[in-house]
């Protein structure tokens, strides 16, 4: 398959696409985010520092990790001269939803492969891809799970021309190098990073920049998710030795699943800081290095940073409202 970038390199085509690059970046108009520390009482007599990276804040929409895993890809494939994104996710997919509306700033088609069958009405999340011009196309769960074998953008089966595959999760190099850059960003010396795992990308990232001083826990959003650990490991040159681990202990029976305590915990936090939490990912971390805290597995006088990776969209589909607390 024949693509621009693999002529000769051509300064004027170079000087275009990094214009495009810079052109849909200025347009999405991304904010800080900074580094608030959590003031809650109930942590005073562990005597921790916890803080939060507030991704949440980068932007409403390509929120968190989500825009630092897509923005180098984005830019990867305009330098290819592509025209056209294909990736894939669930109907509540935060990747889908921040690939779909960036697609509609960078002036790039989207499609997506969804998992399940069409309901009509649309959900808001797909009802959103659908008006950012996003094609949809879905497909039974044992054809989703054939598609996570594809891991580089040029890997899947079939794939014309001009088009740029994005595996699950926007996972890949691209998506670590953006990651990466969050590291940069904290200038505040801290003993432990955490931050919610789903396809594992975002924590290889970190571990590409991460002080050798500190230690990275991940959260698994998944049952059964052990998988996670070889992913990491392969993904990261870095993640040798044992300044990293996955806990798996806080996923609530699994991925999308929640229960009173874990709504509740959220209500909590939410109504203390203001911060608005999803009930998958983020939501499901916090309530973890509180239970940490608690055991005794941080030390006294130790400093958390935890990472709000954003993404609200499991808010929108009811599923805080599915447990006798009534949700948040």
């Amino acid at each position: 398959m024949k693509r621009l970038a693999d002529s000769p390199a051509n300064s004027s085509f170079s000087d275009s696409f990094e214009a495009a690059f810079a052109a849909g970046v200025k347009a999405c108009n991304f904010q800080a985010s900074p580094l608030q520390r959590i003031e809650d009482p109930w942590l005073e007599p562990y005597q921790i520092e916890l803080w939060l990276k507030r991704d949440d804040l980068l932007h409403p929409i390509i929120s968190g990790n989500k825009w630092r895993k897509l923005k180098y890809a984005l830019r990867h494939a305009l330098a290819l001269g592509c025209d056209t994104l294909i990736s894939m996710g669930g109907a509540y997919s935060n990747h889908l939803h921040a690939l779909a509306f960036a697609g509609s700033q960078f002036n790039l088609n989207t499609q997506a492969f969804v998992r399940g069958e069409l309901v009509s009405p649309l959900n808001p999340t797909l009802q959103d891809l659908h008006d950012w011009g996003m094609q949809l196309e879905f497909v039974s769960r044992s054809e989703y799970r054939q598609l996570r074998l594809y891991q580089d953008w040029n890997a899947l089966p079939k794939l014309q021309a001009g088009h740029y595959w994005l595996p699950e999760g926007g996972a890949g190099t691209y998506a670590q190098q953006g990651v990466a850059e969050l590291l940069d960003e904290i200038t505040l010396k801290f003993d432990s990073l955490c931050v919610a795992c789903g396809t594992g990308a975002t924590l290889a990232g970190l571990l590409t920049k991460k002080p050798s001083s500190a230690k990275v826990i991940g959260f698994a959003a998944l049952k059964n998710a052990g998988f996670l650990n070889s992913d990491v490991a392969r993904m990261s040159a870095n993640a040798e030795g044992n300044d990293w681990e996955i806990n798996h202990a806080y996923h609530f029976g699994g991925f999308a699943e929640v229960n009173d305590e874990l709504l509740m915990f959220m209500h909590r936090f939410e109504t203390l800081t203001s911060i608005a939490l999803d009930p998958l990912y983020t939501g499901k971390m916090l309530f973890g290095v509180y239970d940490l805290i608690a055991q005794g597995y941080f030390k006294k006088g130790q400093r958390i940073i935890a990472i709000h990776t954003g993404g609200l969209q499991g808010r929108r589909s009811g599923i805080l409202a599915q447990c006798g607390s009534g949700g948040v």
